[in-house]
């Protein structure tokens, strides 16, 4: 039997602090927060989709991967779903967040807040250019393509439920209907 760790408690956290939690657990610090994530398998599948999109014409320069933490400041260090990073950085954890393209985080029913206000201005105040967040909670799945702005926040550049092409951070294209059926074979429940 495995017993559930014990955090300390604390009403609000620093990457300092993390140093006290234990090594296997997935955590991200969010503007002091400390948020502990349990994904469903829905939503990795999709994560794992949006990964392999991202890869098709990947720059051996860069990687993408899921679940990375990146070191922004004190008061964060987010894992965004799928993050596209300078290969050099492919042995480290945290990443430096300098490095970071591109973060795309996937809504939950209890991160939609987080995600689309909270990430994305500590994602801009960081400085990563291009942010997306897919929205997998409606009956068509959508993509909202953020891109940081001339004074530093993002702006949206694109919201699509159909093909989504883009050339940032290099040319990706993101079937989104397929996803949605895809996302509904998984979800599908054998009746008879």
């Amino acid at each position: 039997m495995t017993v559930a760790p014990i955090l300390p408690e604390r009403s609000e956290w620093t990457v300092d602090d993390l140093g006290d939690l234990p090594k296997d657990l997935p955590y991200e610090l969010v503007n002091g927060r400390l948020i502990v994530p349990s994904p469903t398998a829905v939503h990795q599948d999709l994560c794992v989709e949006l990964l392999l999109a991202l890869r098709v014409n990947c720059p051996t320069e860069y990687l993408v991967s899921i679940d990375l933490s990146m070191r922004i400041d004190r008061r964060n260090e987010p894992r965004p779903d799928v993050v596209a990073i300078r290969r050099e950085h492919a042995d480290r954890s945290p990443v430096p967040v300098e490095d970071a393209l591109l973060a795309v985080e996937v809504l939950s029913p209890t991160s939609t807040f987080r995600d689309l206000y909270d990430k994305a201005k500590v994602y801009a105040h960081a400085g990563v250019r291009t942010y997306w967040v897919v929205d997998p909670l409606h009956e068509r799945m959508t993509l909202t393509e953020y891109t940081l702005g001339p004074t530093g926040e993002y702006e949206v550049l694109t919201h699509t439920e159909d093909l989504f092409v883009t050339e940032r951070p290099w040319k990706v294209s993101v079937d989104l209907p397929a996803l949605t059926t895809r996302r509904a074979g998984l979800l599908a429940r054998d009746e008879g």
